[in-house]
């Protein structure tokens, strides 16, 4: 037979988890911080204030984007059963004033917006590493 858990400790699980789910989502948002930073000066150093500032709307952008599809899943199973594509309209929505506007460079702008994938490979190989700490 399958034991039922106790009243009290699920409830301390959830909140465990989202507390957990928190931490990563404040994480990744430093992180994607962080790495729009450097990269945004390496950017204006090796090529133009132009292409940099193109780069940085993209990269603030997937900042959005981040925090959208945070607040999706955090209503995932709460509210939503699936996760909505609101988040897939912030990047289509960029891409097409980038190709309309002729000021800007669709490219620096899609690289910018991938930003938020850095921040996720950062985090993936910060815990494939093994901690020193033990």
């Amino acid at each position: 037979m399958s034991q039922v858990p106790k009243p009290n400790t699920l409830p301390a699980e959830t909140d465990n988890s989202m507390q957990e789910y928190y931490q990563l989502q404040q994480e990744l948002l430093v992180t994607t911080g962080v790495l729009t930073g450097i990269i945004f000066v390496f950017v204006w150093y090796f090529y133009s204030l132009s292409i940099a500032l193109n780069y940085l709307l993209g990269a603030g952008t997937s900042v959005v984007y981040l925090k959208v599809l945070a607040r999706n899943v955090e209503k995932l199973g709460k509210e939503k059963e699936q996760i909505g594509k609101s988040q897939l309209a912030i990047f289509v929505g960029l891409m097409i004033v980038a190709t309309q506007l002729r000021q800007l460079h669709i490219l620096p702008i899609f690289l910018g917006f991938l930003t938020y994938k850095g921040s996720l490979i950062v985090y993936m190989l910060r815990t494939l590493m093994p901690s020193n700490s033990g």
